[in-house]
């Protein structure tokens, strides 16, 4: 696991996967699946994992959250940086704070809390949490009404956020008054697109985001690098037909579960066994496995792709 200093400018370097977690049939952590898993996102050239909601972390338990961080540092090839995610309730997130502190992790994703929370009481709680850990945070906002533009950008000047996940849906990405006001407040390198493929034409190609967090990337890493390299370079020619090729998948995540699809999905491919989901989860509905295991084979095949052998091997 790369444990050198972070940067904002890091961000801009890779595509961020967002792996789910493999389990054993007792929900223990499965470290060679993990690892299967990881080595074949390094493989196509990705260089960034964040451990967060398609890992579903939060319904992890914070006793299991030490050995989860020495598996994920242990199981990164040097060159590949880790971001695990925290919380989503303060108590959680104060736990871990405290486990990770010292452990050579560089930033930890705060997960959003949607319920009992209120705007000032998330600003106040992430301080907080910055404080123990000793580090800067990176912050999942999925709403336009949990912290303000304001409030977040005085947390980006204090140096207590490092980047903000956004993943807020929009019917059209390209019309997102927050997302424009948020942009002007702490510029788009301090910006990660997190809603996978979908809203990525609009965000990276016009908007200039740092870059974009992908789940179906977890099973085509190549094609996906090679999607962020045109995207950042405003290439929609070269772009278009890899995009393409992630919708299949990306619209069953959508229409179903964008967590149990994958993780499914990953199975179903042959590529590694994730296991058993982690409740309160449960897996996709049993109907829908053959549509999900075909358009996760056909993403494991376009990564095999040669157009992408040089790339994966770079």
């Amino acid at each position: 696991m790369k444990t050198s200093p972070i940067s904002v400018e890091e961000f801009a370097e890779s595509v961020l996967a967002v792996p789910p977690l493999a389990r054993r049939a007792d929900l223990s952590l499965d470290a060679a699946q993990n690892r299967k898993l990881i080595r074949h996102i390094e493989a196509g050239g990705v260089r960034t994992l964040l451990y967060g909601g398609n890992a579903n972390l939060y319904h992890a338990s914070v006793h299991e959250y030490g050995e989860l961080l020495s598996m994920l540092a242990d199981a990164a090839a040097d060159t590949t940086r880790v971001i695990p995610a925290i919380g989503p309730d303060f108590g959680k997130m104060s736990d871990q704070a405290r486990v990770l502190r010292g452990s050579g992790f560089r930033t930890a994703m705060v997960l959003p809390m949607q319920g009992f929370a209120t705007p000032q009481g998330i600003v106040d709680g992430i301080s907080r949490v910055v404080d123990l850990l000793g580090m800067p945070v990176t912050v999942y906002l999925k709403d336009d009404k949990s912290i303000g533009v304001d409030a977040l950008g005085k947390l980006v000047d204090d140096q207590r956020v490092l980047v903000v996940k956004y993943a807020v849906v929009r019917p059209d990405p390209a019309v997102d008054a927050y997302l424009d006001a948020l942009i002007a407040r702490i510029t788009p390198r301090r910006i990660v697109s997190g809603m996978g493929e979908r809203p990525t034409l609009v965000h990276l190609a016009r908007l200039g985001l740092a870059s974009y967090t992908t789940g179906s990337g977890c099973i085509a890493p190549a094609p996906c690098r090679r999607l962020f390299e045109a995207l950042k370079a405003g290439d929609l020619a070269a772009a278009q037909p890899i995009y393409d090729r992630f919708m299949p998948l990306e619209t069953l995540r959508d229409s179903i579960s964008l967590i149990r699809v994958l993780h499914d999905a990953v199975s179903l491919s042959g590529l590694a066994d994730m296991g058993p989901h982690l409740p309160l989860l449960s897996a996709s509905p049993a109907d829908r496995h053959e549509e999900i295991g075909a358009a996760a084979q056909d993403l494991l095949a376009y990564n095999r792709d040669p157009a992408f052998a040089t790339q994966a091997s770079s």
